[in-house]
């Protein structure tokens, strides 16, 4: 494949990443359009008939286990196994601020439909972001994956799923239905500011894919480079 050797040492990481979010988002996909859960659809929906206590189907806690095992090991993985980079902080944030509010969303028994529509859209939108930066911007041989073009095509999932879905379908559900539903739902503030946080972490990430899409077509990059990388600055400056 013709790798250079800082590529090749990421090679690990991204191929694990695109196969634990190839599967997650397969069954995201299940549980959103192949079962007889409305959520996607009618996000609004998850808070029909709640009530404090009330069993976690199976399937959907299958997705809680997996969702909050992988983000478990994120957390050890990004602060000792992975490339450390200038979001490496950030992402840090995000797997602590994602594994309390899915655990915390299982432990209370609350929300447990919305689980499942959270779930389905952060393994939608992971799905989005990861494709973007592993597969197109960490292993940034030619050889590879061409040109641009790859990552022109491919970054605009990340806008649609974390910053058009994500608001459209799980804050509007989590902000306003649920209050309309639930009234005296609790924990409403917490799960939300978590939400939010999350929120402000898309602009973020966002950002970085602005800066890239901006330094292609200005031709200040000769190759595609993941511009979160200390090691591409350092090229430069040499």
């Amino acid at each position: 494949c013709n790798l250079q050797p800082k590529d090749a040492a990421k090679m690990p990481e991204s191929a694990w990443k695109l196969l634990f979010y190839t599967l997650s988002w397969s069954y995201g996909i299940y549980l959103l359009f192949f079962t007889d859960y409305p959520f996607f659809y009618d996000p609004p929906s998850v808070f029909y008939g709640w009530k404090r206590g009330m069993d976690v189907p199976t399937d959907i806690a299958i997705a809680y286990l997996l969702q909050c095992s992988f983000y478990g090991h994120s957390i050890y993985a990004t602060a000792y196994m992975d490339t450390w980079r200038k979001d490496s902080v950030v992402m840090l944030l995000h797997h602590v601020v994602t594994l309390t509010l899915i655990a915390s969303s299982y432990a209370f028994s609350q929300m447990p439909g919305a689980g499942t529509g959270m779930q389905g859209e952060l393994l939608g939108a992971a799905w989005g972001r990861r494709l973007c930066w592993e597969a197109v911007l960490g292993l940034s041989s030619p050889g590879i994956l061409g040109a641009t073009n790859p990552s022109l095509l491919l970054c605009p999932g990340r806008f649609w799923f974390r910053l058009y879905w994500f608001p459209l379908k799980v804050l509007y559900a989590t902000c306003y239905s649920s209050l309309q539903s639930v009234p005296n739902i609790p924990f409403y503030f917490f799960f939300n500011a978590l939400l939010l946080i999350l929120t402000l972490m898309n602009i973020y990430w966002f950002l970085y894919i602005v800066l890239f899409v901006a330094k292609v077509l200005m031709g200040q990059m000769q190759e595609v480079n993941d511009v979160r990388e200390y090691d591409v600055e350092d090229t430069r400056k040499t």
